[in-house]
């Protein structure tokens, strides 16, 4: 069960392969996440020496009043992957062309866990496409709705 979803990620992008890690947060943070005061639009993944940031995602404070006053809602949170993993998003940050943007933020069991993928940007016919083949299967299950009755 997903907290937090980029409604536009699979729309703006064609996703090629998908990675799950873990988030390094402030206890507000997670407590925020879980109220699902957070939005991961205009959101990405970075690779910077050899780690991982989510960058551009907004965690909203979970009390504003009682936050500290240095909290920045959009600061660069780490990703906790394994090497193998960091170095095969090496490979693809250094493609032109690829992206990594984040999908959801859920949880499993206690742990909150974010899922990115390697994408590629679709073209503006390709967006059309979509929204014409989401509009015809919708039709079809309209039809044999239909007809069951």
């Amino acid at each position: 069960m997903a907290l937090i979803e980029n409604k536009k990620a699979r729309f703006n992008y064609e996703i090629l392969e998908t990675y799950q890690a873990g988030l390094e947060l402030f206890g507000h943070e997670v407590k925020s996440l879980r109220n699902k005061k957070a939005s991961l639009e205009g959101a990405y993944v970075k690779i910077r020496g050899r780690e991982a940031y989510l960058v551009g995602a907004t965690i909203e404070p979970y009390q504003a009043l009682n936050t500290p006053e240095s909290y920045d809602p959009i600061r660069p949170r780490r990703l906790l992957l394994k090497k193998k993993e960091i170095l095969d998003l090496l490979n693809y940050d250094n493609k032109k062309g690829l992206t990594m943007v984040p999908i959801s933020v859920y949880n499993i069991g206690r742990n909150l866990k974010l899922e990115f993928g390697v994408a590629r940007g679709k073209k503006k016919f390709d967006k059309r496409e979509s929204i014409k083949k989401k509009d015809t299967d919708r039709d079809i299950l309209r039809e044999a709705k239909f007809k069951l009755r």
